[in-house]
């Protein structure tokens, strides 16, 4: 193929050195010298083997390229992978971020309803404690009261036996106390 090429380019080259006037062969005829000019180049070219080391470079560049676009396969399908990997795991955190949203939501309606009944249950408590400190305190006043009554009562009766009652009377209640107390006591 190589040589082939040459063949045209020189054919290509020479068509115009035809159509030029006077004897082609001659040193004389400046185009017969670009043309054999030409023709050294291109044997130069061809005995230091420069087309075979153009074509090696640009098949090594080839394959350099072919090389490249495998890498760069093998790295998109791999960037690919970890897309998908990283897709994957954004809808496992994305379920489990709603999981934790739902759980938080019963969490506080459980909270709200806990709160609810503790709340209940301190005012019962506190209800009863009030009701308790009503009692107890119903309790003293007519507690107070009946000891204001006991002791206006025995004042009236104290003042009207001290008016009604004569010496002699006092000292025989005194006798029959003193003889009931001595017969409790034994």
């Amino acid at each position: 193929m190589r040589n082939t090429l040459a063949l045209i380019l020189t054919a290509g080259f020479a068509s115009p050195a035809l159509a030029a006037s006077g004897p082609f062969f001659s040193l004389a005829n400046t185009d017969f010298v670009v043309t054999l000019g030409f023709i050294v180049f291109i044997a130069v070219l061809f005995y230091f083997k420069v087309p075979s080391m153009i074509g090696g470079a640009l098949d090594n560049r080839a394959e350099g390229i072919k090389a490249e676009l495998d890498e760069a396969r093998a790295l998109h399908e791999e960037a690919r992978s970890l897309l998908a990997s990283y897709e994957r795991k954004q809808r496992e955190v994305q379920t489990q971020a709603e999981a934790i949203v739902a759980a938080a939501k019963e969490d506080s309606v459980l909270a709200a309803e806990q709160a609810k009944a503790d709340l209940e249950k301190s005012i019962a408590r506190r209800l009863a404690a009030a009701q308790d400190q009503i009692a107890s305190a119903e309790a003293s006043a007519v507690k107070e009261v009946r000891d204001q009554a006991v002791t206006a009562a025995v004042a009236a009766a104290k003042s009207v036996l001290a008016k009604q009652m004569t010496a002699a009377q006092a000292n025989k209640l005194i006798d029959s106390a003193i003889s009931e107390v001595g017969d409790k006591l034994h």
